[in-house]
């Protein structure tokens, strides 16, 4: 009886064997399977993913994978960075991630047709500027992507339309699309970009007419290299003005062609006048003025009065030459910023020198100028780029100073390298911020009359000489500057004490040389100089400020800055001095008496007293083993 009971309990156990069967191949794969199925996807990653394999560590024990972020023992973000990756990025494994919300493949080499990065539904962050895409995006390619809020697509070969799917993501704040070839008009974004920190970057690339409604509140350089036009760019011509000139200049060159054709054929025919000809081209001059090859009305009144009108110049130890010689000498443009054109003419002499053109000075007056002006060139220090010479005139001004032959400090850390080409390392890149607070001590000596005896202090304001010595340029020029436009523009004023208080202090260009040195070991950009107006919080310092306190310290460090190794305790010090110079709260922070001494201690490698670091493995290799405590930084930041 009890047999009988039972039996019908054993008909159960095929069928459960059975499912068994079935159910089992549906569970889902853990997710280091995952991350190396990824990995066969990528090549030419040498040795940097050795860490990836299925016989140690899983992704999120200690220490993670290199360039994975777990959260809660959970894979939360992909970071492969300047690793020069070629292959493809493999979304269909990466959608196995289940809680992967950010991935980075910045400054690579991947090539070939846009990833469809719109099955990972649950990312908020895209990162593969600097990379070798081509060709459309779709105009779904971003489609079902409600939590996306980061999108960085920059230094690509990307053409067609903007996808009309990128301006209807409901929590999009930040799009970096500069220097691609996009074409045709912006699409209508309906975003609100009012969150601190938000931009829409389109520069350099194919695009046309009006600037839409919601972009107008964006810095104008965010749309520079385009053909566009509406706030913050000039008015939009209207379409019939357009036809009307269209038509006349259709027609205008015409008839210069026809007569041109008339013109020659007489010429050939008549052999005097062709030998008149042939000699009069001989001697056409092949002047080429600084203002470009096309004169505009500037220009014209420069060259008008370049005879009559002398350069002041405000140093007694450099050969004079004439504004007509300035004017004719081969020129070449430099770069555009917010205060003017740059540009560098080299003179008869062979002298090269750079000319820069200012318009945001017309309120103040010539004497006052002149004055200023003088009082600059005064000042001589190895580290500062000397004032050789200045123009006035009430709507600009020229001002004259030596070429920097190595450019500026930001192109050599953002600028894009060639694969394999070395970035800066780091016994230059102390050697520059010695340099640096060695010059902004010298000015805060000089000028101790003025609050801010910088004030426009950043890395493209960093120039390099032959040597790689820095050369702080345009400095002190807050007298003589139009006050708004230095409130929308100068380092100085995106501070926190200028951003909460509406007020500088002495302590302010101290901040500038926090964010400086930041910028200098993290190779990141400082995204709070992009904004117009008041800075906001300290981005790049709050960055760095919870990477030391949360990871691993070696993250903050730049993978571009070779020569590191023995050297990770002398950085550690720098980075503690750059976090107490841009403290937040202006009391904590620190006088530049005392950031110049800790700076000048500084050595390239670390001392026989090494217990307190961990060295690196190799060379280049930024990550430390050891984290930092509250105790060794203590920085506040603004909630």
């Amino acid at each position: 009886m009890v047999h009988n009971k039972l039996k019908p309990c054993y008909y159960w156990f095929p069928l459960l064997f059975i499912l068994a069967c079935f159910v089992a191949p549906s569970w889902s794969k853990t997710e280091a399977e995952i991350l190396l199925r990824f990995k066969d996807s990528l090549a030419n990653y040498g040795s940097q993913l050795d860490d990836w394999n299925g016989s140690g560590p899983g992704p999120c024990d200690n220490p993670n994978w290199t360039g994975v972020r777990c959260f809660k023992g959970s894979v939360f973000g992909l970071k492969l960075e300047n690793m020069g990756l070629t292959g493809v990025i493999d979304v269909d494994t990466l959608t196995g991630l289940q809680l992967l919300r950010t991935v980075s493949f910045m400054n690579n080499s991947f090539g070939g047709p846009f990833p469809e990065v719109k099955k990972l539904t649950s990312l908020r962050a895209l990162y593969l500027a600097y990379n070798h895409y081509s060709g459309e995006i779709r105009n779904d390619g971003f489609t079902g992507m409600p939590a996306l809020q980061r999108v960085f697509l920059a230094w690509n070969n990307f053409s067609g339309s903007i996808p009309k799917s990128l301006a209807t993501l409901p929590s999009l704040f930040q799009l970096s699309l500069e220097q691609n070839h996009f074409e045709g008009r912006i699409p209508d974004f309906q975003q609100d970009f009012k969150q601190d920190g938000s931009f829409v970057n389109l520069a350099y690339n194919k695009l046309e007419g009006p600037i839409p409604y919601s972009l107008r509140k964006m810095n104008a350089s965010f749309f520079e290299g385009n053909n566009l036009c509406g706030e913050p760019l000039p008015k939009c011509s209207s379409s019939r003005k357009k036809r009307t000139i269209i038509i006349i200049i259709v027609v205008a060159g015409s008839l210069v062609v026809l007569a041109l054709i008339a013109a020659v054929s007489y010429i050939l025919k008549d052999p005097a006048m062709a030998s008149r000809f042939k000699k009069a081209e001989k001697k056409k001059p092949a002047g080429n003025v600084i203002m470009g090859k096309k004169e505009d009305q500037s220009s014209q009144h420069y060259r008008k009065l370049g005879e009559k009108v002398k350069l002041y110049f405000v140093r007694n130890d450099r050969e004079k030459f004439q504004l007509q010689e300035l004017l004719r000498a081969s020129a070449e443009v430099l770069g555009s910023g917010s205060f003017g054109s740059s540009y560098k003419a080299v003179i008869s002499s062979g002298e090269a020198l750079v000319v820069k053109r200012f318009k945001q000075m017309n309120n103040v007056g010539k004497e006052e100028f002149r004055e200023h002006m003088v009082r600059l060139g005064r000042l001589s220090h190895p580290n500062l780029l000397s004032l050789v010479a200045f123009y006035y005139r009430k709507e600009e001004k020229l001002l004259v100073s030596d070429f920097a032959p190595n450019g500026s400090l930001a192109s050599h850390l953002h600028a894009r390298r060639a694969l394999g080409e070395p970035g800066l390392d780091w016994p230059t890149r102390l050697k520059i911020i010695k340099g640096v607070a060695k010059g902004l001590a010298y000015l805060y000596n000089e000028l101790s009359n003025l609050t801010l005896p910088h004030g426009h202090l950043k890395s493209s304001n960093v120039l390099l000489n032959h040597t790689f010595d820095p050369l702080l340029s345009d400095y002190a020029l807050l007298p003589v500057m139009n006050k708004e436009h230095a409130q929308q523009f100068m380092v100085a004023y995106k501070s926190p004490e200028f951003s909460q208080y509406d007020r500088t202090t002495r302590k302010t260009d101290v901040w500038s040389l926090g964010i400086l040195i930041l910028e200098m070991l993290t190779g990141k950009f400082p995204a709070n100089y992009l904004r117009q107006g008041k800075g906001g919080n300290a981005d790049l310092a709050t960055w760095v400020n919870s990477v030391v306190r949360e990871e691993w310290t070696g993250e903050v460090f730049d993978k571009d800055m070779k020569g590191t190794k023995n050297g990770e305790g002398e950085m550690l010090k720098l980075l503690k001095i750059g976090m107490g110079c841009c403290e937040w709260d202006i009391e904590k922070r620190w006088e530049l008496r005392e950031a110049l001494e800790r700076i000048e201690e500084l050595k390239e490698r670390d001392s026989d007293n090494v217990e307190d670091y961990s060295s690196y493995g190799s060379e280049g290799d930024v990550y430390s083993s050891r984290a930092v405590t509250d105790d060794e930084f203590s920085f506040s930041v603004q909630a």
